[in-house]
């Protein structure tokens, strides 16, 4: 096994070098070591100054880098005030849930001057995927790219780009995120909306104080090249668009799709988007920008984040244009761009959907009103899945999994909801309120599911989007206002639908999704809006071993961050 350093950030001089160094590298797998240093920075945005949580002083964070079948060894050591821990968002972690990182799920978080190593082993997966804290809502500004390259002598299975770039999408707040959280909580109502939106950290020239705050990606006249999107906004689905550029998109959440253009695209938090954007527009300067979508009656923060894709041999003294992006409510065009993807489904990358379901799930998004007696109001906003509220742990679900240990958890979530309604009818002011609990749902290893999950009007609809961990799922039918489980199923599309971590349940409608519960341990499902998980819209699934130790989950480590 070679074994090479890789310490893949800094100027772009560096970055090539890596690059280099990974495209001339034996094919066999390699063992890529990084090092994470969670430290406390001063940094300067939209004329404020604050001390925010980074990796290595670096927001966002070093993108690592690797080949499919490569293994991953991330020792992180955290000297911030915070516990901490860090997601691997998208890979599947096979057998090995102690790396995957979500706090008192899989792992306790490593505390103040400790440190864990994240082994990882990257099996079957090539793309753009990224990592964030996993903890509170750190992750506003501890996140990163992952870019898993092919592997050795295998290319991309659409035109070779000249160059690549990764767009990380993210929220900027000019307050302590943790203590305007806090403030939130004490009233019992959503937390200050951010200030503004970034592309790689910079909100761009349309804020104050941005000039030098804004990301520009130089282009050369007739080349191709591939941008790697991820949305690491913590409560925000997002339009990109450059101006008088097409986008083509060719690989959603690091599964190769078929390409299909479009002049912009919807991206939620959590999800991963690559396009080829060709340089073919008369040589200038033109902005790339993002903005919200959101089509319920909900506070966002809907300013516009840019950055400028220039020409080479371009002034910077020419004045960028403004692409056209969707407007913040424009359902149509959400529906109908996620209405095009589609996996490849070649005898090289097929789409392996299960055909045969052997369990049945049916999952409710609600939002209510619960009693807090230490909020302002007596009252405070709750979300739920099938009318529970999650309730974390003290310890991490897959220990005590693993150890036995009882009274941490039961395994009694219910496969539907207890009692059903009309889902998006009238706004649906009566409150249901919902039962708290750390319940889990149990599923025999290799066995095959289908959850559909369905939006409700309970005070208002709202799009969410919802991450597995430790899987990838099929997209196989979704749908504006109530599931029908007589006539929808025959709409499905079992031939190639898209594959993918995360999807965005559309606002009052459903998404059923499939997939193959091959993958033992305990896998958190949640919703990517930190808001709606902070509010308990999160529940897990512990999938039993199989027969043989090769189908069973590992022991966890030595290191392994103690409670």
């Amino acid at each position: 096994m070679v074994r090479t350093k890789s310490f893949c950030w800094g100027s772009s001089a560096l970055l090539f070098l890596c690059l280099v160094g990974f495209f001339s590298t034996p094919a066999k797998a390699a063992l890529k070591t990084y090092r994470f240093d969670v430290q406390v920075k001063n940094v300067s945005r939209l004329c404020h100054s604050k001390p925010i949580v980074t990796v290595n002083g670096m927001f966002p964070g070093p993108t690592v880098y690797a080949r499919e079948g490569d293994t991953l060894l991330v020792n992180v050591t955290n000297h911030a005030q915070y516990n901490m821990s860090i997601h691997w968002h998208g890979l599947k972690q096979y057998r090995n849930g102690w790396a995957d990182g979500p706090a008192y799920i899989t792992q306790c978080p490593i505390k103040t001057g400790h440190s864990y190593t994240y082994n990882i082993t990257i099996t079957g997966q090539r793309g753009t995927l990224w990592w964030h804290a996993h903890i509170f809502w750190l992750r506003a500004t501890v996140y990163g790219a992952i870019v898993i390259l092919p592997k050795q002598g295998t290319g991309f299975p659409f035109l070779q780009p000249y160059k690549e770039a990764n767009i990380v999408l993210g929220e900027w707040w000019n307050n302590d995120v943790e203590e305007v959280v806090k403030q939130g909580n004490k009233l019992g109502l959503p937390p200050n909306m951010s200030d503004a939106h970034t592309i790689n950290g910079k909100p761009g020239p349309l804020f104050p104080c941005s000039e030098k705050h804004t990301y520009a990606l130089e282009v050369e006249q007739g080349k191709t090249y591939l941008l790697r999107i991820i949305n690491a906004a913590l409560n925000d689905e997002l339009f990109f668009a450059i101006a008088g550029h097409n986008l083509t998109v060719v690989e959603i959440d690091a599964v190769y799709t078929k390409p299909f253009t479009s002049q912009a695209i919807l991206i939620a938090p959590g999800q991963t988007t690559n396009v080829l954007v060709q340089a073919n527009q008369v040589p200038g300067r033109y902005f790339m920008a993002a903005r919200p979508f959101m089509d319920a009656p909900v506070s966002i923060d809907n300013k516009t984040a840019t950055g400028i894709l220039q020409y080479k041999g371009i002034p910077n003294t020419v004045q960028p244009v403004l692409p056209q992006l969707p407007a913040l409510n424009n359902t149509a065009f959400a529906l109908s761009f996620n209405a095009k993807l589609r996996s490849l489904n070649t005898a090289q990358f097929p789409a392996s959907v299960p055909l045969k379901v052997d369990r049945h799930l049916f999952y409710t998004i609600g939002l209510g009103i619960n009693q807090c007696t230490t909020c302002h109001n007596g009252t405070q906003l709750t979300a739920s899945l099938n009318n529970i509220t999650f309730v974390m742990p003290q310890i991490g679900l897959l220990q005590a999994h693993y150890f036995n240990t009882k009274g941490v958890f039961t395994t009694d979530f219910p496969d539907r909801p207890p009692t059903p309604f009309n889902y998006t009818g009238a706004p649906l002011t009566a409150n249901l309120g919902t039962k708290l609990g750390t319940r889990l749902s149990k599923l025999a290893f290799n066995s095959t599911v289908e959850l559909v999950l369905q939006d409700t009007n309970l005070l208002t609809v709202e799009s969410h989007p919802f991450h597995l961990h430790g899987y990838n799922f099929f997209v196989v039918g979704t749908g504006v206002g109530n599931f029908d489980p007589k006539k929808d199923p025959a709409k499905y599309n079992l031939v190639d639908p898209p594959e993918r971590n995360t999807i965005g349940v559309p606002t009052g409608g459903w998404v059923a999704l499939r997939f193959r519960a091959d993958n033992p341990g305990v896998w958190f499902m949640h919703c990517h809006l930190e808001l709606h998980t902070s509010w308990g819209l999160k529940t897990a699934f512990v999938v039993e071993n199989g027969k043989d130790s090769d189908h069973s989950v590992l022991p966890p480590p030595t290191d392994l961050p103690p409670c």
